[in-house]
């Protein structure tokens, strides 16, 4: 095996079919993972569904070669999501079957979440391929409360039998590794969403009033839309909001009218997420607890803040908590007004204890919590695929 610059290269490359169900500019993690591979010797291309039909057919992004696939007109009319998955999971398997046939004979195949694992193990069928599994979520966790319950128990009954049919599995934290190893016997190796190293100090936030942001999924589970109402009526403190269009979106964004130290900043470039996130003095990042996904997962507003040397301000008792405790780079409150205003409050009138803070998650971020260490897991799975 070679090494250099402490990733680890593959002795000559792999072709990697990956799936993913929703935009590959919107989702950074298999971003990073895609161009991991393909700066480092492989070849990578990408099948996603184009659920609005509104993009190319076929793009080609930093080296990795996009496939998108447009609603057919059933799935158009069928009522959502979950009726459309197994047509969206036949579309996918035929595309991957054509590009192996005519123009991308590849060696593997990497499925993004449970709603493309189908598609994957088609695809393993057929070709004989390598199948990796990378589960962001617990699916059937993530659609508790949103999806009809014989939904959810189908969910977790598919991916059990699905898991069989994998050859390595990768996902995103400690505890979502334990409950995987409960119900396989598969390699899992842990892929955190760290982000990469693009700041080489800690810099001093400048803002003339103390300035929270956010950005993400605005949803019941993110104490959206209270959270605007709550610290809208905070004195001496801007709230900075972004995000993607759907769930609560209009209403956050109508909301946020009321007051003037609210400023929505709607959707962002993926760019510009670092950048915001640098210059402010702390990120909101509230979930409810009662939420199992909730509980087990770790957030990419996390890693941001860290290598922007940015605190946060997050809920007590879930890992991502108990993370920031252990690495004193946040304040943990409880999941409700009261406790969030405190923090928010108490953020505002310490400048020293938000220095302390932001210096200990630079810290962090520097020594551990970073892609440049992550990426060289993801290349060894690789490795070991071959």
């Amino acid at each position: 095996m070679l090494k250099y610059k402490n990733i680890y290269l593959a002795r000559g490359n792999m072709k990697v079919l990956m799936i993913l169900s929703k935009h590959f500019i919107t989702d950074p993690r298999v971003q990073k993972e895609a161009e991991t591979l393909s700066e480092n010797g492989h070849e990578v291309s990408v099948i996603v569904w184009d659920r609005k039909g509104d993009l190319k057919p076929y793009e080609e992004i930093n080296n990795i070669n996009i496939h998108r696939i447009r609603n057919s007109f059933l799935m158009k009319i069928l009522p959502n999501n979950i009726l459309r998955n197994p047509l969206w999971w036949r579309k996918a398997y035929k595309k991957g079957i054509k590009l192996h046939e005519k123009e991308f004979r590849f060696d593997a195949v990497h499925c993004h979440d449970l709603d493309t694992l189908q598609a994957g193990v088609w695809i393993k069928q057929k070709t004989g391929c390598k199948l990796v599994y990378d589960a962001h979520e617990i699916f059937g966790y993530m659609i508790e409360g949103r999806a009809p319950r014989y939904a959810v128990k189908k969910a977790f009954s598919m991916e059990n039998k699905l898991l069989r049919y994998v050859d390595q599995m990768i996902t995103v934290s400690e505890p979502f590794k334990e409950y995987y190893s409960r119900i396989t016997d598969k390699p899992i190796t842990i892929v955190m969403n760290c982000k990469e190293l693009r700041y080489k100090k800690y810099e001093q936030k400048k803002n003339k009033i103390f300035t929270i942001l956010y950005i993400g999924g605005m949803s019941k589970l993110r104490f959206f839309p209270e959270i605007v109402d709550i610290i809208g009526n905070i004195p001496d403190v801007k709230f900075k909001i972004a995000g993607l269009q759907g769930w609560l979106y209009d209403e956050v964004k109508k909301r946020s009218k009321k007051y003037k130290n609210i400023e929505f900043l709607g959707t962002i470039p993926t760019n510009d997420i670092l950048k915001l996130t640098r210059q402010t003095d702390t990120v909101y990042l509230m979930v409810d607890p009662s939420s199992k996904q909730m509980q087990l997962t770790l957030f990419n507003k996390q890693f941001e803040a860290m290598v922007c040397g940015t605190p946060i301000i997050t809920t007590k008792g879930i890992h991502a908590g108990n993370m920031t405790e252990k690495l004193k780079c946040g304040l943990t409150v409880d999941y409700n007004a009261e406790s969030i205003k405190k923090a928010i409050i108490q953020l505002r009138d310490n400048p020293s204890l938000r220095e302390k803070l932001g210096k200990n998650a630079f810290k962090a971020a520097q020594n551990r919590y970073n892609w440049e260490k992550e990426k060289e897991k993801l290349l060894k799975i690789y490795e070991e695929l071959k």
